[in-house]
C-alpha cells in the first residue's frame, strides 16, 4: 500500500531522515558550517568598513546609514547565515522557518545587487559617478553570490512556501514608506528614485517602485523552485 505521509524532516526535498538528520560527513558539516560562518564574519567586516568609509564624507550622518536596504539586507543576512550555520554544525535539517528566512534575506541582497550594479553603470551617461569600495563591492556583489550559492547547493534545506513572496514584497513596501515619511522631514532619500527632487512624481516614482517589487517577485519566485530541487550533494558528503 503507498501513502502519501512524509516523515518528520522529509520537507527537505530527499534528504533528511525520519529523525531529521542529514546523510553528511563530519567533514561536511564542519565545512558548510564555517563557510556560512565566514560569510557572516565577512558581512560584518565589511559592514563595518562601509561605516568607516561613509565617515569620510562631511555629509554623511551615522542614523542615515542604516537606512539603506543593503545594509539592512546584510545585517539580516549575518544572523541568518550564523544560525544556519549551527544547523549546519549539528547536522541537521533546517526548520522552515530558517529556510523561509535565508530564502527572504537572499532575495533582498540579490535584488539591491542587482539595483546598485545598474545604477553603477548608468551613472556616466547620467553625468555622475559612484564610487565602489572594495565593502560596497562585497555587500552588494560578492556576499549576494555566495549566499545564492549557498542556497543552491547545500543540502538541508525545507521546501519554501509560495506565501513567502507576502514577506519578500512586504518588507521592501514598508521600508519603501517610512523613508518616503522620513525623508520628507529631514530631506534625505537612500536612493534617489525615491527622492522627488530627482526622480519625479508620480509616474517616474510608480514606474520604479512597480518594477522594483516586481523584481523582488520574480527573485523569490526562483528561490522558492530552487527549495523543490534535491541538492546535488543530498546523498551524502
Amino acid at each position: 500500500m503507498c501513502s502519501n505521509a512524509r516523515p518528520a524532516g522529509s520537507d527537505t526535498p530527499g534528504e533528511a531522515n525520519k529523525s531529521g538528520e542529514l546523510p553528511l560527513s563530519h567533514m561536511a558539516r564542519v565545512t558548510i558550517g564555517c563557510v556560512r560562518f565566514v560569510l557572516a564574519g565577512a558581512g560584518i567586516v565589511a559592514l563595518i568598513a562601509r561605516f568607516l568609509y561613509g565617515q569620510t564624507f562631511r555629509t554623511f550622518q551615522s542614523i542615515d546609514f542604516f537606512g539603506y536596504l543593503t545594509v539592512q539586507s546584510n545585517m539580516a543576512a549575518v544572523v541568518v547565515a550564523t544560525l544556519a550555520g549551527v544547523v549546519a554544525l549539528r547536522g541537521r535539517a533546517e526548520s522552515r522557518a530558517l529556510s523561509t528566512a535565508r530564502a527572504v534575506v537572499t532575495s533582498l541582497l540579490l535584488v539591491a545587487g542587482i539595483v546598485f550594479a545598474l545604477m553603477v553603470l548608468q551613472a556616466p551617461a547620467a553625468g555622475y559617478r559612484i564610487d565602489v569600495p572594495w565593502s560596497d563591492q562585497v555587500l552588494h556583489f560578492i556576499l549576494p553570490a555566495a549566499t545564492l550559492a549557498d542556497w543552491a547547493l547545500s543540502p538541508g534545506r525545507q521546501r519554501v512556501r509560495w506565501r513567502s513572496l507576502g514577506v519578500t514584497l512586504g518588507y521592501p513596501v514598508v521600508w519603501g514608506i517610512a523613508t518616503l515619511v522620513r525623508g520628507s522631514i529631514v530631506g534625505w532619500y537612500p536612493y534617489f528614485f525615491l527622492d522627488p527632487a530627482q526622480a519625479g512624481y508620480p509616474t517616474p516614482f510608480i514606474l520604479f517602485s512597480a518594477a522594483a517589487l516586481g523584481l523582488f517577485a520574480a527573485v523569490q519566485a526562483c528561490l522558492v523552485g530552487i527549495s523543490r530541487l534535491r541538492s546535488p550533494f543530498a546523498s551524502g558528503l
